[in-house]
């Protein structure tokens, strides 16, 4: 039996005309510009958000990196006003003096925080879980540089808190506009940092050799000045870099800068308090 309207075998299935899709489906989608699978769409995961391609896709990307500076900011007036309280209030200088466990307990807090942050990646995308993890690492983080600049001049503080401020302005000017992509380097400077961390170990038994602390100091400057325009270039992304995070990372985004600007402080504050001497 045969059927005027369908093509039998010999004629084969009819090409796609307009308005007709044709045997099979093409895979053009013409709400996306004329064809192409657009970067959110994932069809094995059956047409869910693919947040790593998406990343791609500049609305994504704009809107993760002013989230991620966001929460950078209120860690930074928090933990830098923290410091100036600590520095130039005669009572909060006592107080330090006088409670040296808050330091040890601030320093347990800030370990049990961050370890899970880094750790465990469900659990700094999970709201509000993520956020209060960050906030306890903030506090924590902040009393423990409060205690630094309560046993440093206050003039020392303040300029070192001016530098860092300027080195890192100019560093994240620099890492949006380079065309070098400095994530590539990753790999090499987790080793470098691995090195610095071991020598930090030995040089703790050479304290009173001359310039020691000075020299390690400005190595250990230079190291997060770097790390400074890597983790910026992976948080801004773009065609031309080798290593991105995810938008959905921003919490561990905002973490390794605010850590990269903090490690930056305390060693510029180092180098300043052994020049003062």
């Amino acid at each position: 039996m045969s059927y005027p309207n369908y093509p039998n075998q010999q004629q084969g299935y009819p090409a796609a005309q307009p308005g007709y899709p044709g045997y099979p489906p093409n895979q053009s989608f013409p709400n996306y510009g004329g064809g192409n699978l657009p970067p959110a769409y994932s069809p094995e995961d059956g047409g869910n958000i693919d947040f790593d391609n998406a990343f791609s896709d500049k609305s994504i990307r704009t809107g993760f990196i002013r989230k991620v500076y966001s929460i950078l900011s209120l860690q930074l007036l928090i933990s830098f006003g923290s410091v100036i309280l600590f520095t130039q209030s005669d009572g909060a200088r006592l107080f330090a003096r006088q409670n040296g466990w808050l330091l040890i307990f601030a320093f347990i807090t800030s370990i049990c925080t961050i370890c899970p942050m880094i750790c465990v990646q469900s659990l700094r995308r999970k709201t509000p879980h993520n956020y209060i993890l960050l906030t306890v690492f903030t506090l924590a983080e902040s009393v423990l540089l409060g205690f630094v600049g309560a046993t440093t001049k206050p003039q020392v503080v303040m300029l070192a808190v001016f530098i860092t401020a300027g080195v890192v302005l100019g560093l994240t000017l620099f890492a949006f506009q380079t065309k070098i992509d400095f994530t590539m380097c990753n790999g090499v400077m987790f080793c470098v940092l691995l090195v610095f961390t071991l020598a930090g170990f030995v040089l703790m038994f050479f304290r009173n050799v001359p310039y020691v602390n000075l020299i390690y100091s400005c190595i250990g400057a230079l190291i997060f000045s770097i790390y400074i325009v890597i983790d910026t270039q992976s948080i801004v992304g773009g065609n031309n870099r080798k290593y991105q995070i995810s938008p959905e990372e921003y919490i561990f985004a905002s973490l390794m800068l605010y850590l990269d600007i903090i490690n930056l402080f305390t060693y510029i504050l180092s180098i300043l308090s052994e020049a003062n001497k």
